[in-house]
């Protein structure tokens, strides 16, 4: 049953098995059984010994998967209804879509949102009036949608935080200063002409400054009176 909240179930091979009279087997009969009296595990079994004797049997393997589903095994009941879907005649298109349709419910189930979309899709190729599938399709897309929506906003959220991040290190006083202790000393450059002329500079003041102290030693020494005998 569809709900609004819910996704459609389609088991067509347990709802109107008699529309697929193969030889039915009489594991197949005793796990619809089970399955109808929601014997679940109960009726994998009777599914599995089904398809021991007959490998082939697209019966068997999609009320398997459909059993499987029940149990929320849905990586294991995807794998069932995609073989159930290949096992199937050509020439059964309402088979084929209805293991297409519970194959996208596994997948949608498993958050293989992509995945579940294509299936549906492949469904509707075969069934384009099968309003269940549609609705699945559609709900699976809004699904796909907002998920990306939310990544996008995450991505969003973490490229601001790190741009703050960075922001507060480069505003923070003392990594200013560690920037500034980190930084290289320039070194000075000077040609060699204006080096010699420094030098030269710095030889004359000094030359200067040292006949400025022998004129002040000079000045401060008494000067010697010889006496007049």
């Amino acid at each position: 049953m569809k709900t609004k909240t819910t996704i459609f179930i389609a088991f067509l091979f347990l709802a109107f098995s008699n529309g697929f009279a193969q030889n039915e087997n009489p594991f197949i009969r005793k796990g619809n059984k089970l399955y109808n009296e929601g014997k679940f595990s109960e009726s994998e079994i009777e599914y599995r010994k089904a398809l021991e004797k007959n490998q082939k049997s697209a019966k068997g393997t999609y009320n398997l998967g459909s059993s499987l589903y029940r149990q929320e095994n849905f990586e294991e009941s995807a794998r069932h209804f995609m073989d159930a879907s290949q096992k199937l005649s050509p020439k059964d298109a309402a088979g084929k879509s209805a293991a297409l349709h519970n194959l996208g419910n596994s997948l949608l189930k498993g958050g293989k949102l992509q995945e579940s979309i294509e299936a549906y899709k492949q469904a509707l190729r075969l069934n384009p009036n099968d309003e269940d599938t549609r609705y699945n399709l559609a709900f699976a897309m809004k699904q796909l949608q907002q998920q990306q929506q939310q990544q996008n906003q995450d991505n969003k959220d973490k490229n601001e935080d790190k741009n703050k991040e960075q922001e507060q290190k480069q505003n923070n006083p003392q990594n200013q200063d560690q920037q500034q202790k980190e930084q290289p000393r320039e070194k000075p450059q000077i040609s060699k002409q204006d080096a010699e002329r420094m030098l030269e500079a710095l030889k004359n003041d000094e030359q200067k400054t040292l006949d400025k102290v022998k004129q002040q030693k000079m000045k401060a020494t008494p000067v010697q009176v010889e006496k007049d005998w």
